[in-house]
């Protein structure tokens, strides 16, 4: 009961404390919204970076085409070296008759053509098409497969493809390192906005003190100050990540520049991103809080 009361008190104060140094609450909140509202697009951006990753996964087949002369025996032999690669999670054989029946069906001009081909005169060849756990290792397992023994060809679109995921990984450590960056702003704003209130309030800290309040006691009002300020900062942030990001999904109407570049949706991204944000904001508040009172209040 004593914890909990001493806790009530630390929030009680904590909140006075906002209010009775409003001048620097309000520079510190607005520093913290700043940073925040970067902090919300580049998780929008990081998120949405793994989304297009996901689904260029969920199309991109690797299509593999066999020598004309391969035997069942040599199909065998690729089939195996095929499910032995790692980066491989599944993979699909069509026959060439296969191939010939698909391509009639799609068009009468190949009908055609394709009646008199037999089975020795036909140029079409077998293929595997291969889906890859990694899309970012397709290159790599490509050139694996196209080193196999009566693999004629390997084609997987490698000129966008690799450009794609070359953009997106940069892209996406591009943002995370955005919000590194700026956690570490935030918890400097903080630092410093804790440091000037802890300077005012010396003489109260050390009244503290002589009355034989002990370290707990002073540090809790100023580490929960800090988680008060970073909630409060994370609100803006987190109402444009609502209504904003929901905005932007209508405008472009799910997908970015192009139908393959898809956008998440909105529900229930929203909601896990601003949970992310307030997190972020409250972890960030009191870990500038903590720093701040270790450093300069030496209790």
């Amino acid at each position: 009961m004593k914890l909990f009361r001493m806790l009530g008190r630390s929030f009680r104060d904590a909140f006075k404390s906002v209010f009775r140094n409003f001048s620097l609450s309000l520079a510190s909140i607005s520093c913290i919204t700043i940073t925040l509202i970067i902090v919300a697009i580049a998780i929008i951006a990081s998120f949405n970076v793994k989304n297009f990753t996901k689904e260029l996964e969920k199309d991109m087949t690797i299509v593999v085409f066999l020598d004309t002369k391969a035997t069942e025996q040599d199909i065998e032999s690729v089939k195996d070296q095929i499910e032995a690669i790692k980066n491989v999670e599944k993979y699909d054989f069509k026959s060439k008759a296969d191939v010939k029946k698909e391509m009639i069906k799609e068009s009468d001009v190949f009908k055609t053509v394709m009646d008199g081909w037999d089975e020795e005169s036909s140029p079409l060849k077998d293929t595997f098409q291969v889906k890859v756990k990694d899309i970012l290792k397709i290159g790599a397992t490509a050139r694996k497969i196209e080193k196999m023994d009566k693999v004629s060809v390997v084609r997987y679109g490698e000129n966008m493809v690799d450009k794609m995921v070359v953009a997106f990984a940069s892209i996406e450590k591009v943002a995370y390192g955005v919000v590194i960056a700026l956690i570490l702003v935030t918890v400097f704003l903080i630092v410093n906005t804790i440091k000037l209130t802890i300077f005012s309030r010396k003489r109260e800290i050390s009244i503290m003190r002589l009355v034989g309040a002990s370290n707990f006691t002073i540090k809790t009002p100023f580490i929960i100050e800090g988680m008060v300020l970073g909630a409060i900062g994370a609100i803006v942030p987190i109402l444009i990540t609502t209504f904003g990001y929901l905005a932007f999904y209508n405008h472009f109407e799910g997908y970015l520049f192009s139908p393959v570049i898809i956008l998440i949706k909105p529900e229930p991204f929203i909601y896990s991103a601003s949970l992310a944000i307030l997190i972020i904001g409250i972890i960030v508040g009191m870990i500038g809080s903590a720093h701040a009172v270790r450093r300069y209040l030496k209790v």
